[in-house]
């Protein structure tokens, strides 16, 4: 059995400086120590697969990234790992827990993940070795991890077993405090933008220095069609990932931050507004674009057309919630969250429908995220 500071020295000493995940009776005190020192940054996700997308933003802003998780959460994973890490090559230190494992008398609900665990990894084309058990083979196996991570582009499992590491008591961390946020409505109940128009005067108000994320699907080739520029990223899967892509972004820049969601991405992953307002970085945007539908697989209805995301959002301790149906109402709201401390959400509902013969970007995912994390290099100096 190893201590914490064990591996968590090391890897630190080889430049992993931001952690984040769901909580593990196994990594208990791996998660203990890293919110008790103040040498290392934590994010707790709502859920597995947001914590990827949180590591997915701090990586390209900069940071070497660690995700932990246990094994029955790599299923929620599998999505932004296959379709963000990979595509994007976006590398992060994946640090499983190994319910069910061999030998282990474990709930049946970890058997049979317990089983393939080591085999999903590899079909998702991720590296994996145990998790060290000795103070000696930690440093080794960091090195093997951050070399094939910068060779590659890609995540690296360790695959930890229980009683790896001793235990560690929590200390210095209360609870955050949720201040609901005040609720702005600038409905006029008139005829509805389009998401074309509304990425325009989106596009003519952001600030060049705004960090934008587009959600996948329409939203992003519509804003790739509008203007591509260096400062987006248009995201080709992992929905429902923008807010906490976009989140672990904002906690390392103090320039903007724009994440647009379409409704359905938006209830996808509802808990990442729970995360947004716990952490509540006040250069944070988080768009829906809701026109009722799935409107890039064919228009079908979305299950959200009563939901007030606005209000969910201030709920869960945004600072401002606005609803517009409008561009005036818009106008007025993005206004307000570019010029005053967020987090802010702004609810936009629009009509159905795109351009026709919509194009897709011309570049391809590895470029837009390497030229997306220069300009958030270039920008922060």
């Amino acid at each position: 059995m190893i201590r914490a500071d064990d591996f968590l020295e090391p890897a630190r000493a080889a430049g992993f400086d931001f952690y984040t995940g769901v909580p593990c009776s196994f990594l208990t005190p791996t998660i203990n120590r890293v919110i008790s020192g103040t040498q290392y940054g934590y994010v707790a996700a709502a859920s597995e697969g947001e914590s990827v997308a949180i590591a997915a933003g701090a990586w390209l802003a900069g940071h070497e990234t660690v995700v932990m998780f246990q094994n029955s959460g790599l299923g929620n994973a599998v999505n932004p790992l296959t379709s963000l890490n990979f595509p994007f090559q976006i590398p992060t230190l994946l640090i499983v827990t190994w319910r069910g494992g061999p030998g282990l008398s474990d709930e049946p609900q970890h058997e049979l993940m317990g089983e393939i665990t080591p085999d999903l990894l590899s079909i998702m084309r991720i590296p994996h070795h145990d998790f060290p058990t000795s103070a000696a083979d930690i440093g080794p196996v960091i090195e093997e991890a951050r070399h094939s991570m910068a060779s590659h582009g890609l995540p690296v499992g360790l695959i930890m077993q229980k009683d790896t590491i001793s235990p560690e008591d929590l200390s210095g961390a209360a609870p955050a405090v949720i201040t609901i946020g005040d609720e702005v409505n600038h409905c006029t109940l008139g005829p509805r933008p389009s998401r074309y128009a509304t990425l325009e005067r989106l596009l003519a108000m952001a600030p060049d220095t705004a960090a934008i994320i587009a959600t996948t699907g329409k939203t992003g080739r519509e804003l790739f069609t509008i203007n591509d520029r260096e400062q987006h990223l248009y995201q080709v899967g992992s929905m429902g990932c923008a807010a906490g892509m976009g989140l672990g972004v904002a906690l390392h820049r103090t320039d903007p931050v724009i994440a647009i969601d379409g409704d359905g991405a938006a209830l996808m992953k509802l808990g990442s507004l729970a995360t947004v307002g716990s952490y509540r970085p006040e250069n944070f945007v988080h768009l829906v674009l809701d026109n009722g539908t799935y409107d890039s697989t064919g228009g079908q209805p979305a299950a959200a057309s009563g939901v007030a995301f606005s209000k969910v959002a201030a709920a869960c301790g945004y600072k401002i919630g606005a609803t517009c149906d409008d561009l005036v109402g818009f106008d007025a709201a993005l206004s307000t969250a570019l010029n005053s401390p967020g987090p802010h959400m702004i609810h936009m509902r629009i009509e159905p429908g795109s351009m026709s013969n919509l194009g897709r970007p011309t570049i391809g995912p590895v470029e837009v995220a390497a030229r997306f994390k220069s300009f958030l290099a270039s920008a922060s100096t």
